[in-house]
């Protein structure tokens, strides 16, 4: 059984789509990351970062004392090495797959982040930062549309790779893009949307029932944190 420490974000949904796809037992534990649940003790010393998602693998394969795991890419290949499922064996099909899961988590989830963070939260509109991320984040859409080229998924079958973008790309009209200027990745994107396992995914996402605005405390938990807020965490 794994617990699957959430909210429904990007990040949270990639963990959740693997689980709904490979079919393994889960619990879902929320972490109200407005209410700032994730800088509870308990959750620290699984998430030290205080970011979720995070795992507790308790049946991990060593069978050892249950296995914790942060970091959503982190995540997906832990639970890909332990299925044996959405990553290829072979080398040359594990370098495909991981550098691409590695591209969304280092490009497409910080700069569409940015992108999320200066258009619609930030106190101060800066236009040279929203059109910085929006021009960055169309960049990445581009690039993701060329390697789709001729392509059904990512690198090959479905897998961690587009389990890891398909999150980023949903809330593409708030990010200043239009899928029909990518049509390789409008393919994708319906594709992946019309799984019966991504239906299942956001459904546990939208059962949380989260306030589709965010509210001004939400957001000084979120975006008020530093260097001196780490040093006072329990």
């Amino acid at each position: 059984m794994i617990d699957l420490y959430y909210w429904p974000t990007p990040n949270g949904h990639k963990v959740t789509l693997f689980l709904e796809e490979a079919g393994l037992p889960y619990t879902l534990e929320p972490v109200n990351i407005g209410a700032g649940e994730q800088f509870k003790p308990d959750f620290l010393r699984i998430s030290p970062n205080n970011k979720m998602p995070a795992i507790v693998d308790n049946a991990p394969a060593d069978g050892g004392a249950p296995l914790s795991v942060f970091e959503s890419g982190a995540i997906l290949l832990y639970l890909a090495e332990k299925t044996g499922r959405f990553l290829p064996r072979d080398v040359r099909g594990r370098v495909e797959v991981t550098q691409w899961l590695f591209w969304q988590v280092s490009g497409l989830g910080p700069m569409a982040g940015q992108n999320h963070h200066f258009s619609q939260y930030a106190t101060e509109k800066i236009p040279y930062a929203i059109t910085r991320y929006v021009n960055e984040t169309a960049r990445l859409y581009a690039v993701l549309d060329r390697r789709l080229a001729g392509r059904e998924f990512i690198a090959g079958e479905y897998s961690i790779a587009d389990m890891a973008c398909y999150p980023w790309v949903v809330p593409h009209e708030q990010q200043g893009q239009r899928l029909e200027d990518f049509p390789n990745v409008k393919r994708w994107f319906e594709s992946i949307r019309q799984r019966p396992a991504t239906v299942r995914a956001y459904a546990r996402g939208k059962a949380l029932k989260v306030p589709r605005e965010m509210s001004e405390d939400a957001k000084k938990v979120l975006f008020g944190q530093s260097a001196e807020t780490v040093r006072r965490e329990p």
